[in-house]
C-alpha cells in the first residue's frame, strides 16, 4: 500500500501555512549617506523632468505612437539600480524611459528615439516602447504585456550557466501579473534556482482597471508562494525602503538562492498612456498621493531636515537638470529621421 503523504502544516485558524515567507513592508525607512540622498534626488528629478518634457513633446506632435510616462514611480527603479553592478541585466515593459536613465544612458539618445530620429538608441525604429542597450545591461522595453518576464528568467539562466554572480531584474506591472507566462517563468526559475528578481511595479491600475477588480489575490507579493519563491511587499514610494529590500534580494540571488519576488506598492500620477484621461479615479486620490507620498519630495525633505543642502542649492540642481533635458530635446529635434533603407537593417532573414 502506498504511503500517505505527511499532512501539510496549518496555522491556528486551520488555513495552510505558507511554505515560503511573504513579508510585508516595514514602516521605518532605513538610513542613507548624504552622498546617496543627493544622488537619488538627482536621479529621480532627472526622470521626472525628462518625462514631463516627453509629455510636452507628445502633445506637440513630436512623439508619435504610444507613450507611457513613469511620473510618480521614480523611487522603484532608482532604489533597485543602486544595488546592482556591471554585468547585471534589467528589462521592463513599455514604461521604460526612466529605467534607461537609471542605467545612466544619455538622455539625448533616449529622447531622440522617442521622436523617431536616427541618433536614437535604436536608430529611431523602436520608439518609446522598444529601446535596448546591451552595453548598459538594459535588455529592452517590451510592448507585449508580460513578455519580458520569461526573457528575464532566460537572462538569469545565462548568468548561472556562465557561473558568474550576476543577477537579472525583470520589471512588470500589476496587470501583467495575471499572465500565464509569468507563472511558467516562476516555476522554471525556482526549479533551477535562477538569480532573477521579479519586480512587480504595482501602481494600482492596469490600464484603467483597479487591482481589486482584476485579481482575486491583491497581495501580489504572495504570488510566488506556490512555487516556493520568497516574496516581500515594499513601499515603492520610498527610495530607501526600495534599496534596502532590493539589497536583500540581490544578496540572495548572488548567493545562488534565487529567485526572489518584490511587490513595489507605487502610484502613477498620469494616465496609463498619453491617450488615457484617467477618468477611472478621482483628482482627490491623485492629489493625496502627491501630497503625502511623492518619492522626490520625501528625499528632498530628508536633505533639508538634515541640512545637507539648502533650498537654493536644490533649486540650482533642478535648474541644471532642466537644462540637461532641454538640451536633449534640442538634440532630438535636430537629429534627422532615418533613411528608408534603415528599414532593412537589423532584420534576420532565413534562407
Amino acid at each position: 500500500m502506498a504511503k500517505k503523504p505527511a499532512p501539510r502544516k496549518t496555522t491556528k485558524s486551520g488555513k495552510p501555512a505558507a511554505r515560503r515567507k511573504a513579508v510585508k513592508a516595514k514602516s521605518k525607512s532605513p538610513a542613507a549617506t548624504n552622498e546617496e540622498l543627493i544622488k537619488y534626488y538627482k536621479t529621480m528629478l532627472l526622470m521626472r523632468r525628462f518625462e514631463e518634457k516627453a509629455g510636452q513633446m507628445y502633445g506637440m506632435g513630436l512623439i508619435g505612437g504610444f507613450c507611457h510616462l513613469y511620473i510618480g514611480q521614480e523611487a522603484v527603479v532608482t532604489g533597485i539600480q543602486a544595488t546592482l553592478k556591471e554585468g547585471d541585466s534589467i528589462l521592463t515593459s513599455y514604461r521604460d524611459h526612466a529605467h534607461m536613465l537609471a542605467c545612466e544612458i544619455d538622455p539625448k539618445v533616449i529622447l531622440a528615439e522617442l521622436t523617431g530620429r536616427i541618433d536614437g538608441i535604436s536608430k529611431g525604429k523602436g520608439g518609446s516602447m522598444h529601446m535596448f542597450s546591451v552595453e548598459h545591461g538594459f535588455f529592452g522595453g517590451h510592448g507585449i504585456v508580460g513578455a519580458q518576464v520569461p526573457i528575464g528568467a532566460g537572462l538569469a539562466f545565462a548568468h548561472k550557466y556562465r557561473k558568474n554572480d550576476n543577477v537579472s531584474v525583470s520589471y512588470f506591472g500589476d496587470g501583467a501579473v495575471n499572465q500565464g507566462q509569468v507563472y511558467e517563468s516562476f516555476n522554471m526559475a525556482r526549479l533551477w534556482n535562477l538569480p532573477v528578481i521579479f519586480v512587480i511595479e504595482n501602481n494600482q491600475y492596469a490600464m484603467g482597471t483597479s487591482l481589486a477588480r482584476a485579481s482575486s489575490e491583491v497581495d501580489l507579493y504572495r504570488r510566488g508562494e506556490s512555487f516556493k519563491i520568497d516574496g516581500e511587499m515594499v513601499d515603492g514610494m520610498d527610495v530607501l525602503a526600495v534599496k534596502e529590500a532590493a539589497g536583500r534580494a540581490v544578496a540572495t540571488c548572488r548567493a545562488g538562492k534565487g529567485p526572489v519576488l518584490l511587490e513595489m506598492k507605487t502610484y502613477r500620477y498620469r494616465g496609463h498612456s498619453m491617450s488615457d484621461p484617467a477618468k477611472y479615479r478621482s483628482k482627490e486620490e491623485v492629489s493625496k498621493m502627491r501630497a503625502e507620498s511623492d518619492p522626490i519630495d520625501q528625499v528632498k525633505s530628508r536633505i533639508l531636515n538634515a541640512k545637507i543642502m539648502s533650498e537654493d542649492e536644490l533649486k540650482a540642481i533642478d535648474k541644471e537638470i532642466k537644462a540637461t533635458v532641454s538640451e536633449a530635446a534640442e538634440f532630438a529635434q535636430n537629429s534627422p529621421e532615418p533613411d528608408p533603407t534603415e528599414l532593412y537593417t537589423d532584420v534576420l532573414v532565413a534562407e
